[in-house]
Formats: C-alpha cells, sequence, structure tokens
C-alpha cells in the first residue's frame, strides 16, 4: 500500500477495530510483521532500505496520529532452519538485525522462542495437511529458488504450510491487538494470524513488494524496469 493512503485506510482501521483501546488511550499504534532470512549470512542494501522504509511509514502514521506507532519484527528463524540454513548463519545474520532494528527503534523477537513458550490448543487433525493447489504452486516456486533443506522443494513448501499454520496461532497470541503487516498479497491471507487486520505494503519503495533478504545485494542499483518478482515468501 501506498504510504499516502495511510490516513484514509489505517487510521479509521485503529479507531474501529483491534487498535482501538491503544488510540482510545493515546497508546502508539502497534505493528508486528516477520522478518526472514535469504542465502546471505548478514543484511546487505535492500534489508537496509526496507528497514529505512518500514520507519518512513511509521512516521506518516505519527504524522496522522499525535502517539504514533510502533514495530515488532519476528525474525523466522524457524523458516530459516527449515531451509537448511546452518545455525551460525542464521545467528549471525539475527545480530546483524538486531543491531540495524535497534537503530530505528523496532522491537525483535526470534521466532523459535515464541513457538517454544507458547500454549496452544491441542492439534486440529481435520484440519488440512496440504495447502490447497493455488498456494502449493506459489509456494513450490518460491521453495524451488530458495529451500536448501531436506527433501525436495514441493516437499519443503509443504513443511512451510504445515508450519505457519502453527505460528500463526503463536502470533495471534504473542502480539494482540496489533497490526500485521506482510510483503504478501492477500492471495496468501490463510498463512497469516486469523484474528488480526493485515496490512499489505510494498518493502523497498513503491511498486516492489520482494522480500528484501531475498533480493541481491545490488538491487537497488539496477534500473527499475528490473524489479521483477524474485520470491513469493
Amino acid at each position: 500500500m501506498d504510504h499516502g493512503l495511510l490516513h484514509g485506510a489505517l487510521i479509521p482501521q485503529c479507531h474501529a477495530g483491534h487498535d482501538a483501546p491503544a488510540v482510545a488511550n493515546h497508546q502508539p499504534v502497534p505493528f508486528t510483521m516477520y522478518w526472514g532470512k535469504g542465502l546471505r549470512p548478514v543484511l546487505a542494501a535492500p534489508e537496509y532500505k526496507c528497514l529505512d522504509y518500514l520507519a518512513s511509514m511509521l512516521a506518516r502514521v505519527a504524522h496522522c496520529y499525535e502517539s504514533g506507532a510502533r514495530m515488532t519484527l519476528v525474525f523466522t528463524d524457524t523458516h530459516a532452519a527449515l531451509n537448511g540454513h546452518s545455525r551460525d548463519s542464521i545467528d549471525t545474520y539475527f545480530q546483524s538485525l538486531t543491531a540495524a532494528a535497534e537503530q530505528r527503534g523496532f522491537a525483535l523477537h526470534r521466532l523459535g522462542p515464541l513457538m517454544d513458550a507458547a500454549d496452544l490448543p491441542p492439534v486440529d487433525e481435520s484440519a488440512p495437511k496440504i495447502p490447497p493447489q493455488e498456494i502449493l504452486a506459489g509456494l513450490s516456486a518460491s521453495a524451488a529458488k530458495w529451500f536448501r533443506g531436506e527433501g525436495t522443494s514441493e516437499e519443503g513448501a509443504v513443511r512451510y504450510y504445515q508450519a505457519n499454520m502453527i505460528e500463526k496461532q503463536v502470533i495471534d497470541r504473542a502480539f494482540p491487538r496489533t497490526i500485521f503487516v506482510t510483503f504478501n498479497g492477500s492471495s496468501l491471507r490463510s498463512l497469516f494470524p486469523d484474528s488480526l487486520p493485515i496490512f499489505y505494503m510494498y518493502s523497498v519503495r513503491h511498486g516492489i513488494s520482494d522480500k528484501p533478504w531475498f533480493l541481491p545485494p545490488d538491487f537497488l542499483e539496477a534500473p527499475a524496469v528490473n524489479a521483477a518478482q524474485l520470491a513469493l515468501v
């Protein structure tokens, strides 16, 4: 979503929906989002650009609403492990992300510890184990590029879907009454927390919704015409 639409689309949601208590109590509007990891072990230019873009979004909220907004990043170390990344690579990337998030005043959590601490209801055995075909197709295409774990890329996509069905419950409970931010499109709504409002936005600039951790380090130096979609998740 364009930052210019924040006043017309986001602030009314806060008054009418999940964030009414924050607004009524003159508290910052809370945002939460996943932050993933690509192949590199530390942040690069696209990640820094994205973090600045998120910070500018919070600034726009503050321009419309005096108490402003706050951002919580949830580093999906579970997804990185599923994709076959080493523990050392995951840890060094998290350290790099921690420094960058702190510089911008963002809170940061690892998804793994949140999962360990969650008190979830028993697994619904009737829930589908395989995603709908339209979702599986997109996840499989992404896994073919980024999955380095055991099994085929399609098996990795299925495991990713199954993990998300549990993880979204954890986010629901850990961050109630927040707005969940994503660079994905609404076609993947089933992967996101059920009880939270979803805010769809671009990642590094207007018109680009690729995950910054999947973008090549020199992406921002390339002509805009080359800004093709590189990954779904």
